[in-house]
């Protein structure tokens, strides 16, 4: 099925003249030596006196090098959240168009929808959470604008079947955005390469998990580079701070670091569904490929209050569909770890 942005892309966007903010004005220029005069700035140097790059030509030169992709097919935002929200005001009209998401999955595609007035139809995942392909297809109708897809899932820690993924793709004439908050803890390839391949795909990415970065908000859009212009239209000027552009850079060049820890979390993670699968009150535990286990048990209510008791802070989602008595294990330091193995085996 053909894709052409021109037909999602609301009206009132197609049309608009963005904001040109006074950096942007000299983004061509060799400003090393300029004397600014023009955006009513304090004129004393302390680091941060000065606007932030608006379009991070710094960060995204580092993340198209890393990943093999040009800096036109990047787009960067005060966490995914906004990065989620701009894809929602680009292409969703409201109080007609809609989306599709396939709970349990994250929350925020729900809250996005409802805040800018779009509905959300809802596909339930199968029994082993996997996308129910001719149901989501068949929910699709003229006003369907994107279906989210977060591959490995939230919560569930599954990845998404490349068959479901690639029916999606080739079906459905609007975006189909993949959300790989956790694609660092999978050993699954990252869509990523297949950005060339399919004009509709979006993928969306962020510096909160494996990176560490989740106190500086940085979430990361990659998409072809008309989804990414569009974008670029609505996004606010200076969306990303000069702190956050600052520490990005430094944390994405110390790659070293981010796979020892990345692999100390996989590590943990192996060590903690070993013990999972002895504790009593255990009755299932989930495959994950994130850096969370998602597991049944007998009264999740339950287990939940004994393990804040100890002072133990988990995710309960047994309020999720598909997901009753469940409990949501975020996998800690080593040492966090032992603590939780401890109590876990002191309750079973």
């Amino acid at each position: 099925m053909k894709f052409d942005i021109n037909t999602i892309t609301r009206e009132n966007v197609k049309s608009l003249k963005p904001y040109s903010s006074a950096r942007d004005e000299f983004e061509d220029f060799d400003t090393a030596e300029m004397i600014f005069l023009d955006a009513n700035e304090n004129p004393y140097q302390n680091g941060v006196n000065r606007y932030p790059d608006p379009q991070q030509v710094s960060v995204k030169a580092i993340l198209a090098k890393n990943n093999f992709v040009k800096q036109n097919q990047i787009l960067l935002g005060n966490g995914s959240d906004e990065v989620l929200d701009l894809l929602f005001r680009a292409f969703c009209e409201p109080k007609t168009d809609n989306i599709i998401s396939l709970p349990p999955t994250y929350g925020m595609y729900s809250v996005l929808a409802n805040i800018n007035n779009v509905e959300n139809r809802e596909v339930l995942l199968t029994q082993d959470f996997q996308p129910q392909v001719d149901k989501i297809l068949e929910a699709v109708d003229e006003n369907t604008k994107i279906i989210f897809l977060c591959s490995p899932n939230n919560p569930t820690g599954n990845s998404f079947s490349d068959e479901s993924v690639v029916q999606l793709l080739q079906n459905f004439k609007g975006l189909v955005v993949i959300d790989e908050a956790y694609i660092d803890f999978s050993d699954k390839e990252s869509w990523l390469t297949e950005i060339d391949e399919y004009p509709n795909l979006v993928i969306t990415q962020t510096l909160s998990k494996a990176y560490g970065l989740a106190g500086i908000r940085l979430g990361v859009c990659y998409a072809s580079e008309a989804v990414i212009s569009i974008l670029n239209k609505i996004k606010p000027p200076y969306n990303v701070n000069e702190l956050t552009q600052q520490k990005a850079i430094e944390r994405l060049k110390d790659s070293e670091k981010i796979k020892q820890e990345i692999t100390s979390i996989i590590t943990q993670r192996e060590e903690l569904l070993k013990v999972l699968v002895e504790v009593s009150f255990v009755e299932k535990v989930y495959p994950t490929e994130a850096n969370f286990v998602l597991v049944k048990v007998d009264d999740a209510n339950k287990r939940y209050d004994q393990l804040i008791a100890k002072g133990i802070v988990i995710r309960n989602r047994t309020s999720q569909p598909l997901c009753e008595n469940c409990l949501r294990f975020t996998i800690g330091t080593e040492e966090e770890n032992a603590v939780l193995i401890k109590e876990l085996k002191l309750l079973s």
